[in-house]
């Protein structure tokens, strides 16, 4: 998961059960082979890109088994970046990095890095590497062939609002799952996963010539992360897993998650919308709350200038992600509560919505009958009323392929002490409760830093000293607290 609205309508938030075969982790460490150094060059220009903002910044590519149980048979091809470190004598090694996901481009996450104000004895410390995962942007990319009708509808199933609607939901989801299926990139079905994505970073530090590879990655990327010490605990220097997942990734439980994940940060936009009467929501949080549902209901029934309700609430839970942007968010609602239109978000790019379906439901099984989503949208809306009838609806991972090469890697306490976990207590996209269940499956493996503040994302980006101090201590000298840490709140955090 990831903070845009892509990710929170489409993706945004931005994957385990018994599948045939034998273990990932049962087979990761016959991955030895070194392949040829990359050779980089200038990274490509693409409109909005920020590989520009950074002079430094380098691109390869990387030829990797489509299949890692046919090693030498049929190549896909990883864009890789580098951020290289300019001082010889701090150089560490390197730092693999993931923004977030699935589906989402990695390649400009270094630059990205570095402008969020990453701190220069990390950026001396490592070459900081990039990537697209497999499928995604500039690496052998996927397709769905989804039209920009489905572009536009996202990821995000409808509000369901009673059973009848799960049932109306259900040949929609169908159509997209049977259209991955047969498109023409369904060769690539069977091995984009996780467990794959990891080979593949496995791949690129031995590529670079590095005996372990250090890692930071965020939202979906803190799975990523998970699963790659996981399979390659010898391998893994020092990880750093930031806004986490649950132990099963980007599963169905992961999704019906952020139902909680909305109604745990939701508060802070209420008391800020109070504290500024201005806007016209409400002079209290209960006020500002009843405002919600009160537009949500509204725009149930009569959309204005195309926002009806599932989008108005797709819209709030993405702006949640971030404190600046509930300024943005206040104008929002006092703009559709006096029946003013808003410009619809624009359809999201097709291979990020390909990329999220191939992971998120390769990686996992989703229940196959609409009867339980007609039982978990009932259980949602009454438990998480805000967002439960979104979380709790049927989507494409229902009617997915039966076929799975392997089974999901099972997170668990075996490797070295070299995790480190940082967490926003409000964290709409990775609630706190999943984080926790990682941080359990980990063990003794992990250290957990908690925040007090709400948002998705905490290093750089969060400004929270004593969370940003421990992280930026972790990957420079191997320092962590001796326990879980909780960070109190600062005022400009």
């Amino acid at each position: 998961m990831r903070t845009a609205l892509s990710l929170a309508l489409a993706a945004t938030a931005v994957a385990a059960v018994t599948f045939p075969g034998a273990p990932a982790s049962a087979t990761a460490d016959t991955v030895t082979a070194a392949p040829g150094s990359p050779q980089w060059g200038p990274c490509p220009q693409k409109a909005g890109s920020k590989s520009t903002d950074a002079p430094r910044l380098e691109c390869a590519t990387l030829d990797v088994p489509l299949d890692y149980r046919d090693p030498d048979g049929r190549q896909i091809e990883i864009a890789l970046s580098r951020l290289a470190s300019k001082d010889p004598a701090k150089r560490r090694g390197v730092l693999l990095t993931n923004p977030g996901g699935p589906g989402g481009s990695g390649l400009d996450y270094p630059a990205l890095l570095a402008g969020a104000g990453l701190p220069q004895d990390v950026l001396d410390s490592y070459d900081v590497i990039g990537f697209d995962p497999r499928g995604v942007g500039r690496s052998t990319p996927v397709t769905c062939d989804l039209t920009p009708q489905q572009q536009a509808r996202g990821n995000f199933p409808p509000y369901a609002h009673t059973s009848a609607d799960v049932t109306k939901e259900a040949p929609y989801a169908r159509t997209v799952a049977e259209q991955c299926a047969t498109s023409r990139t369904a060769w690539m079905l069977p091995h984009t996963t996780t467990a794959n994505t990891a080979r593949d970073m496995d791949r690129i530090r031995a590529a670079l010539g590095e005996p372990r590879a250090s890692y930071f990655g965020t939202s979906y990327g803190s799975y990523l992360g998970a699963v790659y010490t996981t399979m390659f605990p010898a391998r893994s220097d020092r990880i750093v897993l930031d806004s986490n997942m649950g132990p099963g990734g980007y599963d169905l439980a992961s999704f019906r998650l952020l139902g909680r994940g909305m109604e745990d940060r939701f508060p802070d936009f209420a008391a800020y919308a109070a504290a500024h009467p201005e806007y016209g929501l409400g002079t209290t949080p209960k006020q500002v709350t009843a405002t919600f549902f009160r537009l949500a209901k509204r725009l149930d029934a009569q959309p204005v200038g195309g926002i009806d309700g599932t989008l108005f609430r797709g819209v709030t839970f993405d702006r949640l992600y971030v404190d600046g942007l509930m300024p943005q968010l206040a104008k929002e609602w006092q703009a559709l509560d006096t029946g003013e239109p808003l410009p619809p978000p624009p359809p999201v790019a097709e291979n990020f919505l390909a990329g999220h379906f191939y992971v998120t439901c390769g990686d996992s099984r989703w229940p196959g009958r609409v009867r339980d989503y007609q039982r978990h949208a009932a259980i949602d809306r009454r438990t998480y009323p805000m967002l439960g009838g979104t979380t709790g609806n049927i989507k494409p991972c229902a009617y997915w392929p039966d076929h799975r090469v392997e089974p999901p890697v099972r997170i668990g306490d075996r490797g070295p002490s070299n995790v480190l976990m940082v967490q926003n207590e409000r964290d709409p996209g990775t609630p706190l409760a999943g984080a926790m269940k990682l941080r359990r499956a980990f063990g003794d493996r992990a250290t957990m830093v908690t925040v007090d503040q709400g948002g998705h994302g905490v290093y750089p980006f969060g400004r929270n000293t004593c969370a940003n101090n421990t992280v930026t201590a972790f990957l420079t000298n191997g320092q962590h607290p001796a326990r879980d840490l909780a960070c109190a709140a600062e005022p400009n955090g």
